[in-house]
């Protein structure tokens, strides 16, 4: 039985378990791939507060896997595949199954996070952190002074598309359909942005190069004639997809199914709590998952506290 099972080992869920550990409750973090989640798809976080110039990501998830080890919490290798919370029980007891063995907690953290949904084209895995980037955000300064590719046309693409022009010397979004579907006021600002050009009707089809990204080529889907654009960036926002399939829709979650919660991080069953890019939120960012980590902690341990 342990006090909290945290599922997920980003740095949202390694914040957890450093926060858990610190309180001595006794931690368990279950992974399902490795340890570092999305983040360690991009070489470098520039962002990060307390590292002028950028850190590794790979440096800063040993740094944090470190120091949650250090303060107690374990961390196993596991892929889960269900939650099951009796309401019967007072409090709860949660049983955690993955493929090889179940696992008790009196509280959980959901820090499974989100990925990015993919083209699905020719060259866009060869490339990822290569010129390919699902996060303008993280990777805009990496891209000065260069031609960018931005696929999609809803609120998030238009809205990154305009941040990058801060950045990059010409922007097109390419857009499957005739019309983009972002809010009105985005486009509005889009259109009279003169470093965003635009390319509608049409799909990426292949994104191209030797050791990173050169060009993309592009389909009209009315006219299915093929064209070469030429850039050094490709920014895929086509939409984000949480990791919660093994909830199997148990806890209360918006449209697109990330988790609601409250302020403290509480989800729709007591005792079970959410942060990170699991969690339906504006900002999907390391510092926030972080920051909703460490509330999550906090109110896990005061649930523990007070609970009969």
């Amino acid at each position: 039985m342990y006090d909290v099972i945290i599922i997920g080992a980003g740095p949202g869920g390694l914040t957890a378990g450093l926060y858990t550990g610190r309180y001595r409750m006794k931690t368990l973090i279950l992974e399902k791939i490795a340890v570092g989640g999305q983040i360690t798809m991009s070489a470098i976080i520039e962002n990060y507060p307390g590292f002028p110039g950028g850190i590794s990501t790979t440096e800063l998830v040993q740094k944090m896997e470190e120091q949650t080890r250090a303060a107690g919490a374990e961390i196993e290798s596991a892929e889960v595949i269900a939650v099951e919370s009796d309401p019967a029980d007072a409090p709860y007891v949660h049983t955690i199954k993955t493929a090889d063995k179940n696992f008790k907690a009196k509280t959980i953290i959901i820090s499974s996070g989100a990925h990015w949904k993919r083209l699905g084209v020719p060259g866009e895995e060869k490339f990822v952190g290569r010129g390919v980037s699902f996060c303008a955000t993280c990777d805009a300064p990496f891209f000065r002074n260069k031609e960018i590719v931005v696929v999609g046309g809803g609120d998030k693409a238009v809205e990154e598309a305009i941040f990058l022009t801060a950045y990059a010397a010409k922007v097109t979004i390419i857009h499957r359909r005739k019309e983009l579907r972002a809010a009105e006021i985005l486009q509005e600002k889009a259109k009279a942005n003169p470093k965003i050009n635009f390319v509608l009707d049409s799909v990426v089809e292949e994104i191209s190069g030797e050791s990173k990204v050169a060009a993309v080529r592009v389909k009209n889907v009315l006219t299915n004639s093929v064209v070469t654009i030429p850039c050094q960036g490709v920014f895929v926002f086509v939409g984000i997809i949480p990791s919660t399939d093994f909830l199997k829709k148990q806890l209360a979650a918006d449209n697109a199914g990330f988790i609601i919660t409250d302020d403290k991080m509480k989800s729709s069953i007591d005792g079970i709590f959410a942060c990170g890019d699991c969690r339906s939120k504006d900002l999907y960012q390391v510092i926030t998952a972080c920051g909703e980590a460490a509330q999550a902690a906090f109110a896990a341990h005061n649930y523990l506290l007070h609970v009969k």
